[in-house]
């Protein structure tokens, strides 16, 4: 992970809304339509490039494929690692409890009710070694001329994993935590000896306080975080911490969020975990406020803060100069150098699913870079 040198950097959290006949395909896929995996493949380099390209148009610095390749950003795993056979998952989001009509419209969302969450039913093993490669290939391929100052490709953790699928197989969750962890440790170093940035991600540090915890007191979900985290370090203990990153959230979805457990509660365990720099949400009603505990709290140390300072379910196209207050907010209390633009959350995290516009998503992206812009002349001489 770069540090600021002359000026804050900029990237985002990894999907970007997907092509509409990409999104007809893959929505076949997941229903069991047969597809025709050379057509699929030539769609996705294509779809790549285009992104690529619109990421550079908008000005962004540290860029990766959009998550063209897979259907969700933790449920591609199904299709990679052998063991998820059995009976689909469901989930309670505390949150949306006491409002059954708002949890009506989130679980209509085509991209929601399409995604395939079986649960852990046999061994956790590798059954496909190539797609990790083919998507660090095709990404390097269409960013090979782009003007950008760096990679990243995204995995799901060890501990979102165990979120989204339901472990009918292994005597107990640190047994199956630690299965996937070594499972997956082949993508993840795949991608790390491709020269990138591995991006963890790794909901199930926040959002699993309201979702796979929501029973447990916030003792015994830190003790839980700790675990996973413990699992994702065991996972990456070949990759050197400056070619990582993790992503927390608290979920992405337009839900009342009124459970979400506070970041300052849980950052001191997050900052056990082995990469340099978290991303986590900055920028949308519930957490915008959360700047303030570096005020009297030490930010972790060695690590680099990437703020989202974009709002990822709304078509308000931040201005520019909200923005830069942002940023400048986190840089004047933890130092510009430990400082890194980002977007609350991904786009598309799961295909088909998205509030924003499409064309807004890339309006948002060129505020964020007009705006790391307005920021940077205040922190730098230029």
């Amino acid at each position: 992970m770069q540090r600021s040198t002359d000026r804050f950097l900029t990237t985002h959290t990894g999907s970007l809304p997907r092509p509409d006949d990409l999104i007809q395909i893959m929505f076949a896929k997941e229903e069991g339509v047969p597809v025709d995996r050379d057509a699929l493949d030539t769609r996705v380099r294509t779809a790549t490039d285009e992104m690529v390209r619109k990421q550079t148009q908008a000005g962004v610095d540290i860029i990766n494929d959009g998550e063209m390749s897979k259907p969700s950003y933790a449920t591609y795993v199904k299709d990679r690692l052998s063991g998820f056979g059995g009976t689909g998952n469901s989930f309670v989001f505390q949150d949306l409890v006491a409002f059954p009509k708002t949890a009506e419209r989130v679980f209509a969302n085509p991209g929601r009710k399409v995604r395939r969450t079986p649960a852990c039913n046999g061994p956790i093993e590798v059954r496909d070694h190539i797609s990790p490669k083919v998507d660090v290939e095709n990404l390097n391929a269409s960013a090979k001329d782009a003007k950008v100052s760096g990679l990243f490709s995204g995995a799901a953790s060890p501990g979102v994993i165990s979120l989204f699928f339901r472990n009918d197989y292994y005597k107990s969750h640190e047994e199956y935590l630690y299965a996937i962890a070594e499972a997956m440790r082949y993508e993840y170093e795949t991608i790390a000896n491709s020269g990138m940035t591995l991006q963890l991600d790794c909901p199930d540090l926040a959002m699993g306080r309201h979702v796979q915890y929501a029973d447990l007191d916030l003792k015994e979900f830190r003790k839980k975080m700790q675990l996973h985290i413990e699992a994702l370090n065991h996972a990456v203990r070949n990759i050197p911490a400056e070619q990582l990153r993790m992503h927390m959230c608290w979920g992405n979805y337009p839900g009342p969020h009124h459970c979400d457990v506070p970041f300052a509660d849980i950052i001191d365990v997050l900052s056990m975990a082995k990469p340099t720099a978290i991303l986590f949400e900055a920028a949308n009603p519930r957490h915008a406020h959360e700047w303030q505990m570096f005020e009297t709290m030490k930010p972790p140390e060695g690590k680099i803060l990437v703020p989202g300072v974009i709002e990822c379910q709304s078509n308000y196209i931040e201005h520019p100069e909200l923005v830069a207050q942002r940023i400048e907010r986190y840089a004047n209390l933890v130092g510009r150098e430990n400082v890194m633009a980002g977007v609350d959350c991904g786009f598309s995290i799961h295909v088909g699913q998205g509030g924003v516009d499409p064309d807004v998503v890339f309006a948002k992206l060129a505020a964020l870079a007009e705006g790391a812009r307005i920021a940077s002349k205040k922190f730098w001489k230029h």
